[in-house]
């Protein structure tokens, strides 16, 4: 009897195993016993699960069309709970003797609902927020409403943004305003004068430590924002000069968004801490010590210090914190200050979930070959066909190495008119059935030949979702970020297609090629066979961060329809709200078209059409209620049926 493999008797735990679910998914899903992927949600009368399919029919039979941008609000409410109570635990533990304030970066995700959701929630933590502009804190000013909650204000200050800040102050709100440049004290300083408020000041750390990752210029000598340690005394001198030292309480860094190394976090904590510890010494009363962000996510689920991923939980990130601020602030005698954090990514990141249906498949397969070629087949075919034959697992490069040489004289011969078309086709189809027969030999090797690392992806299938990369993926393009991505049914069957994902911007880099796995990062997808009979939903996950207010209007594909859901405790949902997605005619409005126009110069055409006698004034009408219907429509592919 033979060694089982992976994928014989397949059950929805392979699935999960196969797409990392438990690895990356935090405990917010699951399978159910017919295969579809859950949303899992902990309540006080116990687990709650709900499926995918069941939400998406709620939302189609309520006449939204996929892809669909879901916001799952238990999911927010979690990590933020998460986040506040392992520093809570952390500092009992170590008899820490202040408290932990969490602060929410508005620029991580920009909406309405979120800050809402967060000030709502967060309330009952003194959760506040971060602003890093004049439009940011505009919007912090008209949520909060918990005095007890900080505000901070990062980036650079007007005096508008000085003056928002400080009436804000007068109204009784926590509100910092931290220097990330030597010259903003000097406007501050006047600015006060001015209303007669006095500010709350912070100012922000340039370590000289950096962490790993896409945003390591966040941190070390060379960051673009922040004071060196002679410029922050400087600021001091400054400022008791001014007789305003008593007004600088906070002092902030921020190492990066995504620190996957819980090492660097420990070395820049000591480091600013340190830093601290010298403020309160030269007679600040200081007070708050602000981490900044850098708590990740692990998109990929392998615990590991990669760049998608992080090698801590998050009780350790907290202890080891709390660890290193107690080991500096009692060594000086330093009272322990209130420690913040803005750590957006690891608070929203889970909050949101990409569903897309898929359109169509391409595969990459040959069509059955003559048993004997035709006698007009030119030589080269022919040699390319007796590759094919003498083809073992023994002599697979070499076999590679011809089947390639051949191909190319071949397309070499049609360029000069020697070869016809249906020649070519049968050579492209020898040539595809030589891969394959590779791949397939390939499969039994511990090591690939030299040259075909890349052959499964060049054979895979490509499975056209309904989305847009750029719109509502812009990381995955832009610097190769890893998100979790796995269909939403089917999965207790075995998935026995490898794909990749392309979206519908007739752009070549509108895909989607490097994906999560039990092992290494891979270059294909496990999908399962795809029919037109019965649709078929993936889903993107962890999208909650940055995505949606990064995304650009290229095809003028614009934001998709989004819908927000509460699980309750009877395995219910509710839609708490539903926001449409653009609208052909507001993308055109974005880009400077006036839909209003675009109609009338339509309707002119038409009626040409009419006078000319092209055209019915039947036909007229139709045309134009069919060009004013589609300026109303979805920028995305909609079914007829709906």
């Amino acid at each position: 009897m033979g060694k089982k493999s992976f994928w014989d008797s397949w059950n929805i735990d392979k699935s999960a195993e196969l797409y990392a679910l438990k690895d990356w998914g935090a405990g917010y899903y699951g399978i159910d016993s017919q295969g579809n992927l859950t949303i899992r949600v902990q309540t006080p009368q116990g687990l709650q699960e709900i499926p995918f399919t069941e939400i998406i029919s709620g939302i189609t039979e309520r006449g939204m069309n996929l892809p669909v941008l879901l916001r799952i609000e238990n999911f927010l409410d979690s990590q933020i709970s998460k986040l506040n109570l392992s520093f809570k635990k952390a500092m009992e533990a170590q008899n820490y003797t202040n408290v932990y304030r969490g602060v929410y970066p508005i620029k991580v995700n920009q909406q309405e609902q979120v800050l809402h959701e967060i000030t709502r929630f967060g309330a009952q933590y003194h959760h506040g927020l971060e602003a890093g502009s004049k439009a940011e804190l505009i919007a912090a000013l008209g949520i909060m409403e918990d005095p007890e909650a900080c505000l901070i204000c990062n980036g650079y200050k007007d005096e508008e943004f000085i003056d928002l800040a400080l009436n804000a102050i007068k109204m009784g709100y926590k509100v910092f305003l931290v220097l990330e440049m030597p010259m903003e004290l000097e406007l501050i300083i006047k600015r006060s004068r001015a209303l007669g408020i006095e500010p709350k000041l912070g100012v922000r750390f340039k370590l000289s430590a950096r962490a790993g990752g896409h945003w390591s210029e966040s941190g070390g000598d060379r960051s673009l924002f922040g004071l060196s340690s002679t410029q922050v005394i400087q600021v001091v001198d400054r400022l008791k000069d001014e007789g305003l030292l008593h007004c600088l309480e906070l002092l902030h860094f921020h190492l990066g968004s995504q620190v996957p190394n819980i090492r660097d976090i420990r070395r820049a904590v000591l480091e600013a801490a340190r830093l601290y510890g010298g403020l309160v010494k030269e007679g600040a009363p200081m007070g708050h010590f602000d981490l900044g962000g850098g708590l990740a996510v692990d998109y990929d689920g392998s615990q590991t210090n990669y760049e998608h991923s992080r090698n801590y939980g998050l009780d350790e990130y907290t202890y080891d914190i709390i660890e290193q601020l107690i080991s500096v602030f009692d060594q000086e005698g330093v009272d322990h200050p209130v420690v913040l954090s803005e750590s957006g990514r690891a608070t929203v990141a889970y909050y949101s979930v990409l569903l897309v249906n898929v359109l169509d498949v391409t595969r990459f397969e040959p069509q059955p070959l003559p048993e004997k070629l035709p006698e007009d087949t030119p030589d080269t075919i022919v040699s390319l066909y007796d590759v094919l034959q003498d083809m073992s697992r023994k002599n697979l490069q070499e076999c590679f190495n011809d089947a390639l040489y051949f191909r190319d004289q071949s397309l070499q011969l049609y360029q000069h008119g020697q070869i016809t078309l249906r020649q070519r086709s049968l050579m492209e189809n020898i040539f595809l059935t030589i891969l394959h027969k590779i791949s397939n030999h390939a499969d039994s090797l511990k090591r690939l030949p030299p040259g075909l690392e890349g052959l499964n992806q060049g054979l895979s299938d490509i499975y056209y979702a309904n989305f847009s990369v750029f719109q509502s993926l812009p990381d995955a393009w832009a610097i190769d970020q890893v998100f979790p991505v796995m269909p939403i049914t089917r999965l207790n069957e075995a998935p026995t297609r490898q794909g990749i994902i392309a979206d519908i911007t007739c752009d070549c880099d509108g895909q989607i090629n490097h994906f999560i796995s039990m092992k290494n990062p891979q270059s294909t997808l496990p999908l399962h066979e795809f029919s037109h009979d019965q649709e078929y939903y993936l889903g993107f996950f962890l999208v909650g961060a940055y995505q949606e207010t990064l995304g650009d209007l290229h095809n003028l594909l614009g934001d998709t329809n989004v819908v927000s859901i509460r699980i309750q405790q009877d395995q219910t949902f509710d839609i708490v709200r539903e926001i449409d997605g653009d609208s052909i005619a507001d993308v055109l409005s974005y880009v400077e078209y006036e839909p209003p126009v675009l109609l009338e110069r339509f309707r002119q055409k038409a009626e040409r059409a009419v006078k000319q006698g092209k055209i019915s004034p039947r036909e007229r009408r139709d045309m134009v209620q069919g060009f004013e219907t589609s300026l109303r429509g979805y920028t995305y592919f909609e079914r007829e049926d709906n």
